[in-house]
């Protein structure tokens, strides 16, 4: 039995990964498909987030089954619940990726950002990169290292964020109303993805540690 519930384990660890590198595409995508206006882009990233629900709902169901079969002992009710809350937030990062997207579709054939805020915007996307990548090798690894990376990326993302607002206030500032609502529901859209990440990896640092509020570095 034990040999079945480390397996079953495994299989939730494998479908974490799975999610991860789902939104790892999805994200990349989505940033893509808004610098350069891509419909088709958008709507692969749109339609390939049902998917991503998917393999959340089986990781459900599988660790629900896990509790009610197995009555885990403190270490493995660790494991199940955190994977639990982990791929609740790798969902909510893939759909922050689909949002990102349906900007870009709204407002297609138009460009949905305006150039002064199109720099802010590529750094937003190499940031959320580097944390989706983080969050793949960190399901991979449990390297605590990584975990500390994902928490200053997701301060580069706040910062950014942050940016955001100060470009739209400035005298300077041309974009139409409808340009600075979409910069600031785009900004909010990928600082929210880091924050996510974060989630995961503080869940990985519980994991490694015993300590719900470990510190990653």
């Amino acid at each position: 039995m034990r040999a079945i519930f480390e397996q079953e384990l495994g299989q939730v660890g494998e479908g974490l990964l799975q999610m991860a590198r789902q939104v790892q595409a999805a994200v990349r995508d989505a940033s893509t498909a808004l610098e350069t206006a891509d419909l088709q882009l958008a709507e692969q990233v749109i339609a390939a987030d049902d998917a991503i629900d998917s393999i959340e709902r089986e990781l459900d169901e599988r660790c629900v089954t896990l509790l009610a079969r197995q009555q885990p002992v403190a270490t493995d009710l660790r494991v199940i619940v955190s994977g639990l809350r982990i791929s609740a937030s790798i969902e909510r990062m893939g759909d922050l990726a689909r949002h990102i997207a349906q900007v870009t579709r709204m407002r297609y054939p138009d460009q949905a950002l305006p150039e002064q805020a199109r720099e802010i915007f590529a750094e937003l996307a190499t940031a959320a990169n580097g944390v989706a990548a983080n969050v793949v090798a960190l399901l991979e690894s449990h390297d605590l290292e990584l975990a500390s990376a994902i928490e200053r990326e997701d301060d580069v993302l706040d910062e950014l964020h942050q940016r955001t607002f100060t470009t739209t206030l400035a005298p300077d500032w041309t974009g139409s109303v409808p340009q600075t609502v979409d910069v600031t529901l785009l900004a909010r859209f990928y600082e929210r993805f880091g924050d996510h990440a974060v989630s995961v990896a503080q869940r990985i640092s519980y994991l490694v540690t015993g300590e719900l509020d470990a510190p990653t570095d």
